[in-house]
């Protein structure tokens, strides 16, 4: 069973329906039980980096996501649910981040031929020496971005993917039970259905 954390954030029916459609039994919670139970868990997201903080507070999901990594779980955050993971985001200056990993996550810088947010395809460079999550996907990888902030990892060792919009962005890491993407594998077509087998699979 994999269990989708329910926060209040956007995103989750579309994340449950990928997997339904790869045939992986799924549920959208908020019950910490069923969370440290789950087999895999999920930290899907879109909108604001405040909101969500302070929604995981509200429902007592920072101490029960620290659990789940300490478990040793496999855990996926994608989109938001990437940025939470890191210390702080530009969107939302003093606001901590779950610092399960060091980093900071900024706003991708305005230029004339980059439009924000960034919305659309990109193909990925994936780092062959830590991409669980990638294999089978061939080189560089398309799958689809929506996002105005981007990660800036404080280690790149567990950086498994990155991209170029104006700047270099930290698409995907990977470090022990932890995954996290940017972009949003369950609108990534096959690419991106083939990315959450491979979690499924872990």
């Amino acid at each position: 069973m994999i269990a989708i954390i329910d926060y209040d954030a956007g995103n989750l029916k579309s994340v449950q329906k990928a997997l339904s459609y790869l045939g992986e039994e799924s549920v959208i919670t908020r019950d910490h039980d069923v969370i440290l139970n789950a087999d895999k868990v999920i930290l899907p997201g879109v909108g604001a980096f405040k909101d969500a903080m302070d929604n995981l507070y509200k429902y007592d999901m920072v101490d029960v996501i620290h659990k789940v990594i300490e478990k040793k779980t496999p855990f996926l955050g994608i989109c938001l649910g990437l940025q939470l993971l890191f210390e702080g985001s530009d969107e939302a200056p003093g606001v901590k981040g779950l610092s399960i990993f060091k980093g900071h996550i900024k706003l991708i810088p305005k230029a004339d031929d980059i439009k924000i947010p960034h919305m659309g395809w990109n193909s990925l460079e994936v780092n062959k020496n830590n991409s669980t999550l990638f294999e089978g996907t061939g080189d560089n990888p398309y799958v689809y971005f929506v996002h105005s902030y981007y990660l800036e990892a404080e280690d790149e060792a567990i950086v498994a993917a990155s991209t170029e919009y104006g700047v270099k962005i930290h698409a995907s890491v990977e470090k022990d039970n932890v995954y996290a993407c940017q972009f949003h594998p369950e609108k990534s077509g096959d690419v991106g259905l083939k990315i959450l087998k491979n979690f499924a699979n872990l």
